[in-house]
């Protein structure tokens, strides 16, 4: 049985390149999907449709933009992964967790242990809490191997 994953979650740091090596070094049977993961690429989705002066309408367009590709790949995934990094504030992590379970998709959250409070409705609805990538990795080898 193959599993297509989406790793969604914090973009400043090689955690998805970490999970995908360490599955492929495994032979496991997943494809990863990702969001946008470049910064810059990511904020300016939206100029395809036009400058604007004001950050809020640049925001937006951009969000939208870039949720037709997120919410496709959530969709068409078996395995939402999330990640909240310590350097910045994922809101967006969190609205991909709430859309997971809204699709009843199973979900795995990785966050370091003083973000529990925090995240406490988020991990409330997943199938797993991790603190690293490598109880990930352990985790889909069991789901794909029975391992």
């Amino acid at each position: 049985m193959k599993f297509t994953v989406y790793l969604s979650g914090e973009i400043h740091s090689d955690w998805r390149e970490s999970i995908i090596r360490g599955c492929e070094d495994q032979n496991l049977p997943l494809e990863f999907l990702t969001p946008v993961v470049t910064h810059s690429a990511s904020d300016d989705a939206g100029d395809v449709l036009g400058a604007e002066e004001k950050s809020f309408w640049k925001d937006h367009k951009s969000a939208k933009v870039n949720s037709i590709r997120i919410k496709t790949n959530i969709e068409k995934s078996d395995l939402v992964i999330i990640k909240f990094g310590e350097k910045y504030r994922q809101w967006n992590a969190a609205f991909d967790a709430g859309y997971a379970a809204a699709l009843n998709k199973p979900y795995i959250v990785i966050h370091p242990e003083d973000f529990t409070h925090a995240l406490k409705e988020v991990d409330a609805q997943a199938m797993a809490v991790a603190e690293d990538e490598g109880q990930v990795i352990s985790i889909l080898k069991y789901v794909t191997t029975q391992k």
